[in-house]
């Protein structure tokens, strides 16, 4: 879990640099006058403002193993995920996640999870100000988990897992979106694989 983290802080503090070529190319191809006049209105990304960064808090749900009207499958924490991206295209775009779901009950044990996600991203406009997307790739995860009885499973596990995800974006200004998303990351836990599926509110800021 150090090492996790670690690698997460090493990621984002390096971010900046992978994309600082790409943003001095664009201030080369755009001067600051034309990049001042050519503003686009809301909605639309900015010239050399391809990049963004994230946060979303949400609520999760492990249905593979709980019944819908199980009370002990509630999530006892927040899920929380900040991200980073860019477009590399009109319409692609490519994103890093780190994500943790807390602390969730899973029909008779308590299990914590964490992990990176690296993702392919589609996105486009339903309107000026509105916005809808798409996410597919994986997320590398990491588990805990406690059984509530002796005779399940406990431990730890890591390993990839498929990610996939769709949400809508909605622009109070060029840079400030608002999004709704649902995601779903398959983790791996000491009992077996479960998929998480989580449902989130965010903001979310292009530079």
């Amino acid at each position: 879990m150090t090492a996790l983290r670690s690698l997460l802080c090493l990621v984002f503090a390096t971010a900046p640099g992978w994309w600082a070529p790409a943003a001095a190319q664009l201030s080369a191809v755009y001067p600051a006058s034309a990049r001042e006049a050519a503003d686009p209105p809301r909605g639309h990304w900015l010239p050399g403002s391809r990049s963004y960064l994230g946060l979303q808090l949400g609520r999760t749900r492990n249905e593979s193993t709980c019944a819908p009207t199980a009370l002990i499958c509630s999530d006892a924490e927040r899920p929380a995920q900040l991200y980073t991206g860019t477009m590399v295209g009109k319409f692609w775009g490519v994103e890093m996640a780190y994500l943790s779901t807390g602390r969730m009950a899973r029909a008779g044990a308590e299990s914590r999870a964490q992990g990176l996600n690296f993702s392919l991203v589609g996105k486009t406009q339903l309107a000026p100000s509105v916005g809808v997307f798409g996410k597919i790739g994986t997320t590398y995860g990491r588990t805990e988990t406690s059984p509530l009885v002796t005779s399940l499973a406990s431990g730890h596990e890591q390993g990839f897992g498929l990610s996939v995800g769709a949400g809508l974006s909605f622009d109070f200004t060029p840079r400030l979106s608002a999004t709704l998303e649902w995601d779903r990351n398959d983790f791996r836990f000491a009992d077996g694989r479960d998929p998480v599926r989580s449902t989130s509110l965010g903001l979310q800021y292009r530079y």
